[in-house]
Parts: C-alpha cells; structure tokens; sequence
C-alpha cells in the first residue's frame, strides 16, 4: 500500500507541472508498473491528480499525470450555492453548517448536540481514528487541536494518526494570533520525521474534517443572542454525513482553497519578523 511520503512526493511533482509515468517512476525510484498503480491510488482516493492517455491504443501511447481541476465542483444549484458561501466567506459567523445538513439523506446523517467543546472530543477522535488513507481538515485557528479532557487529548489523536501513516493536510489562518497552535501542529512532522502534516494559510467560514473522502464531519456554534425566547446558551453542533457525494462535494472545496493558498511554512517566516509581544 502506498504510504504518505510517497502520496506527497508523487503531488508535489506533478503539481510542479504535468509528468509522465515514467518521469514520476523515476522520480520515486520505482517501476514503470508501480508507478501507474500509485497513480491509480492517489486519483482514486484523493482526487488531487488526474490522467490523460494520448494516442491511446497505439504502440506510443503516452500517459500524462497532472493536477486535478478543481472548478467544476457541484452537481446540483444547491451545491454551487454553498460552495460560493463558502468560497466568498471567512469568518464561520458567516456560513450555517445546517444549510448543507438539510439537503443530506436522513439515513445518511446524524447531529449531536453539546454545551462544552470538549464533551465531543472522544467522538471526533474515533472517527478520525478511523482514517484509512487521508484526513482534510478545514479550521479557523487549529485552536482545537488544544482540547482535552479525562478520557481523550486532542493533540495525541494526531500523534496515533501520524504514527498510522495517514497523511494530514489543513486550510486554516496562519496569523500572529494562532502562531502557537500552527507551530505546535508541525512540530509533530519533526519530532516524527515525516512531512505528514501540510498546512496552508486561508481564512474561511468552514469547520470540519473529512475523512478518506468518505465522511464529513462538521462544528458549527450557536450564540445566545440575549434576546427573550431565543437561545440563552451556548450550543455546539456536531453534524456527522457519511454520504460519499457529499464528502467528495466538500472534498473539492478543500482542494480548490489548499491549491490556491500559501504555505504555512512561508507564512511563519514572513510573521517571525514582526517584532511583537504578548508580554
């Protein structure tokens, strides 16, 4: 089975511009037949690349590698609707996460509903857990990455994940405010020497994980709004969709905004020569 070294090698290569099976059969010093089954995988299951076969059916056929398009996205006005919220947006005051449960299949759903944020750390840490090959995540601060309680700390799920192999990319704000939380994230790739977190900077009003382009999992908070008969606590609302139409729908969102978006690397070195303190 492929491993994430491998998945990230074989992207950024073909990200660069559109390779050949041969050229990336070099490129990761393996057969010309590995290769294409590793191609295979990673735009089977991941979605970031895809293939093209010219002059197909004769003796120089030649099978071309490139990085996927992302613009067409939605299948239905209800997408295309929520993906331009989402794409327009950057705050997550300004996008309901309800908007896109309401049109998902009730078999293929389920919400929970809490008053603490770390009530629900078991539950998204076993589904995360849960990840075969690829976890996306779509995040305001990384702030989460914090949480714990007595039965489960959040930070430790990403440890057993990048201890399972199981690659790690986020769209999230790499700003002065969450520095701490974006250094604290990519330390693991050091302490585990493996480049199995990649995190780019975004603002955006979505908060979810998406696990293996199969499961969509999303927060979204209610405010009390002070106001007589309307919600005087705070609510956090957890919106599980096990629907692969709709986690591929998101999947693409997340791959239009990583592609477009600048490293979070290159954004730390711009942010380290401010001279600040919080002191």
């Amino acid at each position: 089975m492929i491993n994430s070294e491998v998945i990230k090698k074989i992207e950024d290569f073909v990200y660069a511009k559109p390779r050949s099976v041969q050229e990336i059969a070099g490129h990761i010093e393996k057969n010309w037949r590995t290769a294409d089954r590793y191609i295979e995988e990673i735009e089977k299951n991941f979605g970031t690349i895809s293939t093209r076969v010219f002059r197909e059916g004769t003796r120089g056929a030649l099978k071309i590698v490139f990085w996927a398009s992302v613009d067409k996205i939605s299948h239905s006005i209800f997408q295309e609707k929520l993906e331009q919220d989402i794409l327009k947006a950057k705050r997550k005051e300004d996008f309901s996460a309800f908007d896109i449960f309401q049109y998902v299949d009730a078999n293929k759903k389920k919400v929970e509903v809490d008053y603490e944020e770390s009530t629900n750390i078991p539950e998204l840490s076993r589904i995360m857990l849960g990840a075969e090959k690829q976890i996306l995540i779509f995040s305001g601060n990384l702030s989460f990455i914090n949480l714990n309680n007595k039965k489960m700390d959040m930070f430790e799920t990403f440890e057993k994940l990048i201890l399972k192999g199981i690659p790690i990319k986020i769209v999230c704000r790499v700003d002065i405010a969450g520095k701490e939380n974006i250094e604290r994230m990519l330390s693991l790739n050091f302490k585990y020497g493996k480049e199995a977190i990649e995190i780019r900077h975004c603002e955006n009003p979505f908060r979810a994980v998406i696990v293996d382009n199969k499961l969509l999992r999303i927060k979204e908070v209610s405010e009390p709004t002070g106001k007589i008969k309307e919600l005087n606590k705070k609510l956090f609302l957890y919106y599980t969709i096990k629907d692969k139409e709709w986690a591929e729908w998101a999947s693409k969102i997340f791959w239009k905004i990583f592609s477009s978006s600048l490293s979070a690397n290159k954004r730390l070195e711009e942010i380290k020569k401010i001279p600040y303190s919080f002191k």
